[in-house]
């Protein structure tokens, strides 16, 4: 690990004893995790595999590049972490040791599996449209492919936009049902048009519960509103920022 490099991490009680964490952007957003953000590609991999170190000793990160798709990739051995020629995907299953998987974030849901007694574990990136698609349920049947059983698969939701920060128009509330509703708040009219609050983290978790996952966790740290914790992409735009940050999330087996 460099020159004793020190990152914020968050972690779950629902992934207890497994190897997980999520990385925050620490003071003043110094860590930025992700090759489409600010920084030098080389210092971007380093710093990434600088997190897979602090993770687990020899650790080889293994990240997809990500397309807000519902693409699990099953990882069987390590490919480059480069800006180009990685997988694309947004989520990934393993059953092999020594291997970090990773996903990086900018206010969608990092979801982290692990069914321990199966040694099978998961990653996900979870924005609205990817979790109303199904990439979480597809990472779980992904995970049941290798020997894992949904009973015993724990989620962790990681750092992500919070209801009270995720102002979301009618174009997007139409892409949900009214079984959804409980996921929406009304929020002020602005500009004359209906807006709502949307419930990112708490739609992930009733999905997962739904699909038969008994330990589910979300962390309820909002990306928005813990600027010197965490990138956000909302926030970034607000500002009229050139671009945005990403933090990562990792989890691998012993």
């Amino acid at each position: 690990m460099g020159a004793g490099r020190r990152f914020d991490i968050a972690h779950s009680p629902a992934l207890d004893q497994v190897p997980h964490g999520f990385f925050g952007a620490g003071q003043g957003g110094a860590h930025q995790f992700g090759f489409g953000g600010p920084g030098s590609p080389a210092a971007i991999a380093t710093l990434r595999a600088e997190a897979a170190e602090a993770l687990l000793p020899r650790a080889r990160i293994v990240a997809p590049h990500q397309t807000h798709s519902t693409t699990v990739l099953t990882v069987t051995e390590p490919w480059p972490d480069a800006p180009t020629g990685r997988p694309e995907g947004d989520a990934l299953v393993t059953r092999e040791p020594g291997l970090a998987l990773a996903i990086v974030t900018a206010d969608c849901a990092p979801v982290l599996f692990a069914d321990r007694e199966a040694g099978v574990i998961g990653a996900a990136h979870a924005g609205w449209r990817g979790a109303q698609g199904g990439i979480c349920e597809n990472t779980v049947a992904a995970m049941e492919a290798l020997g894992a059983e949904r009973t015993r698969i724990a989620a962790a939701i990681g750092p992500t936009i919070a209801q009270a920060s995720y102002e979301v128009d009618a174009p997007l509330r139409s892409q949900f049902t009214a079984m959804d509703e409980p996921h929406f708040a009304p929020a002020p009219l602005r500009e004359g048009k209906e807006r709502w609050l949307f419930d990112l983290p708490g739609y992930i978790a009733a999905r997962l519960r739904a699909a038969g996952l008994a330990r589910v966790d979300a962390l309820a740290l909002d990306t928005f509103a813990l600027a010197s914790r965490y990138h956000s992409y909302r926030r970034s735009m607000q500002r009229g920022g050139p671009d945005y940050g990403r933090q990562i999330a990792l989890v691998a087996l012993v």
